[in-house]
Formats: C-alpha cells, structure tokens, sequence
C-alpha cells in the first residue's frame, strides 16, 4: 500500500513510480508478467487522480491533445499485445538506457528549446517518438512519464505544469488502453490490483495538488532527481 501511494504520487509528478509498485508486487510472490498487467490496472487508475489534479493547466490547452491522444493509444495497445506474445528480457535490458536518455533530455531541455513563439503545438517528429514511448508504456512502462515529459518538453507549453498535466492526461490514455489486453487474457490479479489502484488514486491527486504549489524550478530538479536515481539503480540491476 505504500508503494502504491508513493508510485500515485511520483507518477503525478515525473513518472518512474512503477519502479516501486512493480517490484512490490513481484516481491509479494506474483509472477512477473501478471505483476505488470496488475500495476497497469493499479497504475492506471492513479495517474486519474493526477490527471484531475492538474486538469486546469490542461484545459487551455485541450486541442493539443488529439492527436497525441490518439498515437499514444495505438501505440500503447501494440506494446500490451507484445507483452502477452514475447519475454520482457529485452525491454528490461533496455530500461537504463531509456532513462538516462530521457533524463538527459529532459535535464539539457533549457538549453535545447528556442523561446516559442506563438501558439504551442506538437511537431511531426513529436508525434512519431511519442508512438514508441506508447509502445513502451504499454509494454511495460517503467519510466514512461520521464520519457514523456523529454518530448512535450518541445510542444511549447507555457508552464511545467501545463507539460506534466498533459503528461498525466496521456498517462491515463496509455494505461487505460494497454488494460483492454490484459483483462482479455485474464492475467490481473484483482486481489492486489483494487487496493492498490485506491490507494494509488489518492496518492496521484495529492501529489498532484501539492507540486502545483512548487516552484517550477524546484519541480524541474525533482523530476531529474527521480529520473537519476531510477537510472542509477537499472544500471547496477542490469550489472
């Protein structure tokens, strides 16, 4: 329930809180496929409570998330079959390059992004690496957020927190649309996903309510902080 609640609040904020709920579900004995379906359905219903939580920063924005939304579906429903068809052993190779990168993108982000000029808008290329990240996060989506928040970093936005909240709006799509597989399959086990999924939801919307309140900079600092720590940790994992 702990990791549940901390993974609802970190996933409001920058992602990566499938590094806790995930493991702690594999630790409590369920096999490794299932414990990924169970922490999407666990998952999912928490990034609802952050995608609330930051609902005004979005609103302004909502044309914007058309397209993405419907890329990330697509995407996130292909990495949920290739789950149920092929091992995870590739992906979780992959894990700690994907977080350095994302983290590295997101970290330089400043200094990479021209001041935006007129309305905010997602580019061609945007779209495309924001198929794959679907991909992934249907797959598996261990640091998803971190990866999304690299791209939308580019869209324009005009606040950190406008980029999260539509990052936590992309989140409930991805998650929402990945659980559509599982359920067929029947590999979620509800004994854990439903307490889980409660308590994830709450730590979602007050993690939410309280980093709205941060400094962007402070919050900026944090994401990357989370983004080293779970990178430095798959890399020694993977060692």
């Amino acid at each position: 329930m702990a990791a549940a609640f901390a993974a609802g609040a970190m996933n409001s904020v920058a992602g990566g809180g499938s590094f806790l709920s995930f493991p702690a579900l594999v630790l409590a004995g369920v096999p490794p496929i299932p414990a990924n379906a169970t922490n999407n359905a666990a998952m999912w219903v928490g990034t609802i409570g952050g995608a609330r939580g930051y609902w005004s920063d979005v609103k302004p924005h909502r044309r914007l998330l058309v397209s993405v939304l419907a890329v990330s579906a697509v995407g996130s429903l292909i990495g949920a079959c290739l789950l149920l068809v092929t091992p995870a052993a590739t992906f979780a190779r992959l894990i700690p390059w994907l977080l350095l990168f994302a983290t590295s993108v997101f970290a330089a982000s400043p200094l990479l992004v021209k001041p935006h000029r007129g309305d905010p808008a997602h580019h061609g290329w945007q779209l495309v690496v924001q198929f794959f990240v679907a991909v992934y996060g249907g797959y598996f989506g261990a640091g998803m957020g971190i990866l999304m928040l690299a791209v939308l970093t580019f869209t324009g936005l005009p606040s950190f927190n406008a980029t999260n909240g539509m990052k936590n709006v992309l989140s409930v799509a991805i998650n929402g649309v990945a659980l559509v597989p599982f359920l067929i399959a029947r590999i979620v086990d509800w004994r854990f996903a439903i307490p889980m999924a409660l308590v994830a939801l709450g730590g979602g919307y007050f993690g939410a309510r309280f980093f709205r309140r941060v400094p962007q900079t402070l919050a900026r600092t944090i994401v990357i902080a989370i983004g080293a720590t779970m990178t430095i940790v798959f890399f020694a994992r993977s060692g």
